[in-house]
């Protein structure tokens, strides 16, 4: 596909040498994927009041995998081989399985903005299980800033203990973090494949898994549903949440990755949050409390000084790939 093998023109300065590309295209796709991103919380809250959790996240994943796999099935690059794909399947359970579903299940029983934050500070926890299972080191400023992170997640989590619902907007606030370490372990241990295998791929292989496993999970709750009363506005927060938030949403991030590299690609992606809670805000009338802007004022700095320290390799993790 030409969308996900293009790449920007370099561009010269009066001397000669390379100069800074500036903002072009994939800038705006990726400011596209951050909004789509962050307006899909307020949807999947507006979803959950036609569809019960269960059969709106199996409906929308199933419908997510069959759409990516249609679409990597014309790229040009070779699919991972027999024992990866076996692999990359099981990863696909953690990443795409009991993440989606602890994700869910604390949207149930907190706000879009909340949810928002806790998943805006996932690169905490990726940094700490790396550190943990001997593939990176990070810097003093490195955890400095998961410092900062992890400060504004406790004091989002808190929060819901001033919201309505009580100690079931706390536990979706956990539920949610949990999901967080998930997808961090996940992204971990994905991490190899993507040296070798085209991303496309990865997101269907590991996705079809996932989609799998909630639509067994699910199955109960689509078999007493009674899907002739969803009105068109649960319909069509499905169809947003799986051909916008995880097909787009996921093309957008692989050329952007492909294009500008990951780091620069993750640096759109600190703007879904603060799209997240207005859209909130807007859509929910969910007034964000003092607590939660203080939660997402640590969140937003510990990212930023994240994005400035240096990550270096563990021995054990050079001894490996040598």
């Amino acid at each position: 596909m030409t969308s996900l093998s293009s790449t920007r023109a370099d561009t010269a300065a009066p001397n000669g040498a390379p100069a800074a590309p500036g903002f072009g295209l994939t800038d705006a796709g990726l400011v596209l994927m951050a909004i789509i991103w962050g307006v899909n919380y307020s949807v999947v809250k507006a979803g959950l009041q036609a569809l019960t959790p269960l059969s709106f996240t199996a409906v929308r994943m199933v419908l997510a995998a069959l759409v990516l796999f249609g679409i990597a099935r014309f790229t040009r690059d070779a699919w991972p081989n027999r024992r990866d794909t076996g692999r990359l399947l099981l990863l696909g359970l953690l990443g795409n399985g009991f993440y989606q579903l602890l994700f869910i299940s604390g949207m149930a029983r907190t706000r879009a903005g909340v949810a928002a934050l806790i998943v805006a500070a996932g690169p905490a926890w990726i940094a700490i299980m790396s550190r943990l299972l001997g593939r990176e080191r990070v810097s003093r400023l490195g955890w400095a800033g998961i410092g900062l992170q992890l400060v504004g997640v406790l004091c989002v989590v808190g929060s819901t203990q001033k919201f309505e619902g009580g100690e079931s907007g706390l536990l979706g606030a956990l539920l949610i973090s949990l999901g967080s370490i998930a997808w961090a372990l996940y992204s971990i241990l994905l991490q190899p494949y993507t040296q070798r295998s085209n991303g496309l791929h990865l997101s269907a292989i590991t996705l079809a898994s996932g989609a799998g496993m909630m639509a067994l999970v699910g199955l109960p709750d689509m078999l007493r549903l009674d899907w002739g009363a969803v009105r068109i506005g649960g319909w069509l927060a499905v169809v947003y949440a799986a051909l916008l938030a995880m097909v787009v949403g996921y093309l957008l991030f692989y050329h952007g990755v492909r294009v500008l590299g990951p780091t620069k690609t993750s640096m759109y992606g600190n703007l879904q949050p603060i799209v997240a809670i207005a859209v909130a805000w807007v859509m929910l009338h969910e007034t964000p409390s003092s607590w939660q802007l203080l939660g997402a004022g640590f969140i937003m700095a510990g990212l930023l000084v994240s994005r400035t320290a240096k990550v270096r390799p563990a021995p054990e993790a050079l001894e490996e790939a040598a």
